[in-house]
């Protein structure tokens, strides 16, 4: 009896059981399938900031390299031959003054030779006087008849001789002197002495170089500028030279070359450099910034442009190629090739390949791919989760 009591009972926990397993297993099947649900949703890949581009002024610049070397370099040289050196007053580097004496050759054989001219010249002019006298003489018997014509033509062929005997005599007293001003070596012009061959003792002849020198001190950058690009540049041109240490200077252009190497297919472009800096005293400087014969590099300034800007950290390069990446209105990125230019500060020029209406990610456009879905943020909120990471 009791064992029949027992099984309704049974039953009972039995289908209760079953119908909370029932239960359970529904909830956990919804469950399952919302999650699945919201796993399915897209989710962002990165968050980001953007921008449009800005337009700006930028400058047009042409780049160009050279050599900087000196305006004019006059070769002094000497102009007497066959004399000994004995001083020699100045050394590389030095400032001189137009008329400066720069070196001396010895004067005593020079001396003999102006005393033995001037001696020449007084005997000239005693002889001149005589013949003077017997002509005056001779002039005044000519209508008595007491000399004969030719006696009285021959007084006055003698007068002109002895005129031209002085005459002769003033001009090899002018040689002898000029002889003596030359064993003074002197400055032609201002400048700065770059080159010395001049030795104290040597016997030198005529034309010997003996020092050189860039005349008034003043520097120039010779720029070579391709055929092509030569046009944009005219007489008056701004040009910034960089030298090797870095300093800078500005300079304007003074000439273009009229030829073409033939071989490079490029010209020289003469700038002049600043007189306040390639004057001779900052020429002669230990630490000039501008020195003849260092090479330097350069822009020429052709004006202004407008153009269309974006921040640097929106222009990712890929593969040899600048892209940026523009947000769509569904949340997606666009990968666009561009043509990136001129630079101006943290800013870059595009110059093709974006509209000035494009929303141009920034922050993170370096871990984009095309079609990315991403999220927008403001640049301020981006700011502190950045520095936060």
């Amino acid at each position: 009896m009791k064992n029949l009591k027992l099984k309704p009972a049974a039953a009972l926990v039995i289908g209760s059981l079953v119908l909370a397993t029932g239960s359970l297993m529904a909830v956990s099947s919804n469950s399952v399938a919302a999650d699945d649900k919201k796993d399915a949703a897209p989710k962002p890949a990165l968050t980001v900031t953007t921008t449009k581009p800005s337009p700006a002024t930028l400058a047009i610049k042409l780049g160009a390299n050279g050599n900087v070397a000196a305006w004019q370099e006059a070769v002094i040289g000497s102009e007497s031959g066959g004399l000994r050196l004995t001083d020699v007053k100045v050394n590389v580097g030095d400032v001189v003054k137009k008329g400066q004496v720069l070196a001396v050759f010895s004067a005593d054989t020079v001396n003999a030779d102006v005393a033995q001219a001037r001696a020449g010249l007084l005997e000239a002019e005693a002889n001149a006087a005589e013949a003077v006298a017997n002509a005056a003489r001779a002039r005044t018997l000519e209508t008595s008849g007491a000399l004969s014509a030719q006696q009285i033509s021959q007084y006055k062929t003698a007068e002109q001789t002895a005129k031209a005997r002085i005459a002769s005599a003033r001009a090899a007293l002018s040689s002898q002197q000029l002889r003596l001003k030359y064993t003074q070596v002197v400055a032609p012009d201002d400048g700065v002495i770059s080159a010395r061959a001049a030795t104290v003792g040597s016997v030198v002849g005529v034309g010997t170089e003996l020092f050189r020198m860039i005349r008034q001190g003043r520097l120039e950058w010779r720029a070579e500028v391709t055929a092509a690009e030569l046009a944009r540049i005219k007489p008056g041109t701004s040009a910034v030279v960089k030298a090797a240490n870095g300093s800078e200077l500005t300079g304007k252009v003074r000439m273009i070359a009229p030829t073409i190497d033939p071989q490079t297919r490029s010209a020289l472009v003469y700038v002049d450099l600043p007189p306040a800096t390639a004057s001779a005293t900052a020429a002669t400087s230990a630490n000039a910034p501008f020195k003849a014969g260092m090479f330097a590099s350069g822009q020429f300034e052709l004006g202004t442009s407008d153009a269309m800007t974006v921040p640097q950290q929106a222009v990712v390069v890929r593969d040899g190629f600048s892209y940026v990446f523009r947000l769509n209105q569904d949340g997606r990125v666009s990968q666009l090739k561009v043509q990136a230019g001129r630079r101006l500060g943290d800013r870059i020029e595009v110059s093709k390949g974006l509209t000035a209406d494009s929303l141009v990610v920034v922050s993170g456009a370096g871990f984009l791919n095309d079609g990315d879905l991403v999220r927008n943020v403001p640049a301020a909120a981006a700011a502190p989760a950045t520095a936060a990471k």
